[in-house]
């Protein structure tokens, strides 16, 4: 088992992918450390990870909990340290907490923007530049970046969240020469279509969360635990970037090959952007 006594650091853990995630690695011993905002959602999932019985940290498969807000940059360094001084060590980080957005262009205010950015970027920036120095000096580690297909996929409605993915490449390919000398490996994870709840938590143009609306969203979606085991597979196979889905994988190819096809097709395309 690949990840036994593997410690992982997961953000966004108590809902989505993050919380599927936890689920996964418990099952395989991973030493799990878990971090949201919300606590209560955290020993929620970390109950059902440890079992009934777990009343204390007291073993490998019984997470830890970490509350943090990623959008928080100034309390990152800090909320690393402890991270590192639960278990001596950080094998894994995984960036996975972030907010959808909705809405187009024109309407959008500068204000939510830049939270969407804040969150989706600039927070796995700082977490990683924070758990960076323990990874080196372990000369051990792998960074792993929740990304979505929607970062090479732009579609109209969506430019914040789709400019906030697409900056992740960027960032993260770049580190990945800078850090191989270390032995910490990089992977960028690129799902498509996920049954969690980032649709109905999305920022709207003025900053409003969208809410739980009527929609046929998670009809064709992958289940999150669908979802983990094909982040595991990247993690374990030291992928360093990886593309899941339904059809949708298919269109990042096509739009690679055949841009005029692609850029031809969204200019028709009118989604809802509430």
């Amino acid at each position: 088992m690949y990840f036994q006594d593997q410690v992982v650091w997961i953000t966004g853990a108590s809902s989505g992918i993050g919380e599927g995630l936890a689920y996964t690695l418990a099952q395989q011993n991973a030493k799990l450390i878990l971090s949201a905002r919300r606590v209560e959602e955290l020993e929620r999932v970390k109950k059902n990870c440890a079992g009934d019985s777990a009343q204390a940290n007291v073993a490998a498969n019984v997470p830890y909990i970490l509350p943090l807000d990623v959008a928080d940059l100034e309390s990152l360094p800090q909320k690393a340290n402890a991270a590192r001084e639960i278990f001596g060590r950080i094998d894994i980080l995984v960036n996975n907490a972030g907010v959808g957005s909705r809405g187009y262009v024109v309407d959008m205010e500068i204000a939510v923007q830049q939270r969407v950015m804040q969150v989706n970027y600039f927070g796995p920036i700082a977490l990683t530049k924070a758990v960076l120095p323990y990874m080196m000096e372990q000369k051990s580690g792998h960074v792993v970046v929740i990304g979505s297909l929607t970062g090479k996929l732009p579609v109209p409605g969506r430019s914040a969240y789709c400019a906030s993915k697409h900056a992740l490449h960027g960032f993260f390919d770049a580190l990945r020469g800078e850090v191989h000398p270390y032995g910490i490996q990089v992977t960028i994870v690129c799902p498509g279509f996920v049954q969690t709840h980032i649709s109905e938590n999305s920022l709207l143009a003025d900053g409003t969360t969208r809410g739980p609306k009527t929609h046929k969203e998670h009809r064709r979606s992958m289940t999150i635990d669908e979802s983990a085991k094909h982040i595991l597979y990247a993690i374990r196979t030291g992928k360093e970037e990886y593309d899941y889905g339904g059809i949708e994988k298919w269109v990042v190819p096509i739009r690679k090959f055949f841009p005029w096809l692609y850029s031809r097709a969204i200019r028709r395309l009118r989604l809802p952007a509430s």
